[in-house]
């Protein structure tokens, strides 16, 4: 992950706490006006709806042209199966259009960002978008937090309640997505209630049914791409270790200079190894083939400052930091008891270079959170997909790691699709498939939503998004999971 979007997450987090300074509750007066939008009237309208929801209360309404934008607060049970044990906040926001059209439920898996943006399948169908805030990630934390209580069905259980109690108000259909984690995330949900959603956009999502088993991310990296660039990332990780001691030394000064500890990986020279393997997943992750030309074409005559700035702009020296780590525990708790973590090997580096080798989620959690790998849940998971899917649509990119062990649909399967998009990465889209894939996937997704038009039902060529792109709320990041040694 690149350096500088490693901390978007903390700065996320800290937007989203100051924000809450100003909660309101469905108690505080509104105020009045109109929206100009087709079926509300008066501007409380919506609002008081949404407040008179038993556990809703609002943090803050944002304005964006044509929507209103809401980041409210719902009240959760910790367990699920013992709602008198119990509740935490969890953070949700929406971005209202009109109860008229059809609702995408969006979840990144992690934080929630608080300002206005749109899911591309809410651009296709030109609909509302509910997104939510993964459980466990602050400030949508149970005080105590037990850990226990951090699992896949729990967070499906979050958004069922979600969906049950919006549902009354947003009646027509409803679409779960999301991206990386959050698409693993809208897989779980329809798995244990696939009575909810309508459809299931899926983005980039991993499937790590056997955890111990990862030869298929070896297949990978043995031909991502083109020989010439693998070829440059291998000479330059490798460098990396064989440079250890002066680059571990401006490690040193930059946790100096920045007050990073490492406490949770166990040392400075763990973390720089941690770092330093991440690089070549990091970069076939968020980068592009045409991008190879800004690695060192020649590494062991590049300067130290020159392997140190690629390593650190690909991988971020400050990620396994404690500092780094923290906004990600819930992410590495889950990777280490359900999700599992991907290990791979590295032919292109002599074994005395390496001490630790790809650390398992373990490693990257405090040491007073108790952790035990649950091997069936994934097992649960795909065997389901692939004998049950129905309405379920997942992208992948072509060059993406993550891709490596995809969600694979079997003959119990019904109007499902797998689709990968050429030369992308974790950024893969619709819009990035191959023109068939890509008027077939958006017919499905108008279908499923319950706005396809006639001519689109009769020629699924014709599909297109239902509104236009709008630069802002439009823009989207490459999904992130928060390393690329989960």
């Amino acid at each position: 992950m690149r350096k500088a979007l490693r901390w978007l997450l903390a700065l996320t987090v800290l937007i989203g706490t100051l924000s809450t300074a100003g909660a309101a509750t469905a108690a505080e007066p509104e105020a009045t006006g109109t929206t100009g939008l087709t079926g509300t009237t008066a501007a409380t309208d919506i609002k008081e709806r949404l407040l008179s929801i038993p556990g809703m209360s609002l943090i803050e309404e944002k304005p964006y042209t044509g929507y209103r934008y809401f980041v409210l607060n719902y009240t959760q049970p910790v367990d699920h199966r013992k709602p008198s044990k119990g509740t935490f906040q969890q953070r949700i926001t929406l971005l209202h259009k009109d109860v008229s059209r059809p609702t995408v439920f969006y979840t990144g898996g992690y934080n929630v960002s608080t300002n206005p943006g749109r899911r591309e399948p809410t651009q296709i169908v030109d609909g509302n978008q509910v997104s939510m805030e993964y459980r466990f990630f602050t400030p949508s934390r149970p005080d105590p937090a037990d850990w226990t209580k951090l699992d896949i069905w729990q967070a499906a259980s979050d958004q069922h309640r979600i969906f049950k109690a919006l549902k009354k108000i947003y009646t027509k259909k409803w679409i779960s997505t999301g991206g990386s984690k959050g698409g693993m995330t809208a897989t779980y949900f329809e798995r244990f209630y696939p009575k909810d959603m309508d459809g299931v956009v899926a983005y980039v999502a991993p499937n790590d049914v056997v955890n111990k088993e990862d030869s298929a991310y070896d297949r990978f990296f043995a031909t991502v791409g083109t020989k010439e660039c693998r070829d440059r990332l291998n000479a330059v990780q490798r460098e990396a270790l064989v440079r250890r001691e002066p680059l571990e030394k401006k490690y040193e000064a930059l946790a100096a200079e920045n007050g990073f500890t490492f406490t949770t990986v166990g040392s400075l020279d763990r973390a720089y190894e941690a770092v330093v393997l991440d690089y070549v997943w990091g970069f076939w992750q968020y980068s592009l083939l045409s991008d190879c030309d800004s690695i060192p074409a020649d590494a062991k005559n590049a300067t130290d400052d020159e392997i140190w700035t690629s390593i650190d702009t690909i991988s971020g020296f400050s990620f396994y930091t404690d500092q780094g780590l923290s906004p990600y525990t819930p992410y590495y708790y889950q990777a280490g008891t359900q999700l599992g973590a991907p290990s791979i090997v590295f032919p292109h580096i002599e074994k005395k270079y390496i001490r630790y080798g790809y650390q398992p989620p373990r490693n990257f959690v405090p040491r007073d959170i108790p952790m035990t790998f649950q091997p069936y849940a994934m097992r649960d998971v795909d065997t389901w997909v692939k004998h049950n899917a129905r309405h379920m649509l997942f992208v992948y990119g072509q060059n993406d790691p993550w891709g490596a062990e995809p969600f694979r649909l079997g003959k119990g399967a019904k109007d499902s699709y797998v689709f990968t998009a050429p030369g992308l990465n974790h950024g893969a889209n619709v819009a990035g498939l191959v023109p068939d894939q890509k008027t077939l996937a958006t017919a499905r997704i108008l279908e499923w939503a319950g706005v396809a038009s006639a001519t689109v039902q009769a020629n699924p060529s014709a599909a297109k998004p239902l509104a236009k792109f709008d630069a802002k709320l439009d823009k989207r990041d490459v999904e992130r999971e928060p390393a690329l040694r989960p």
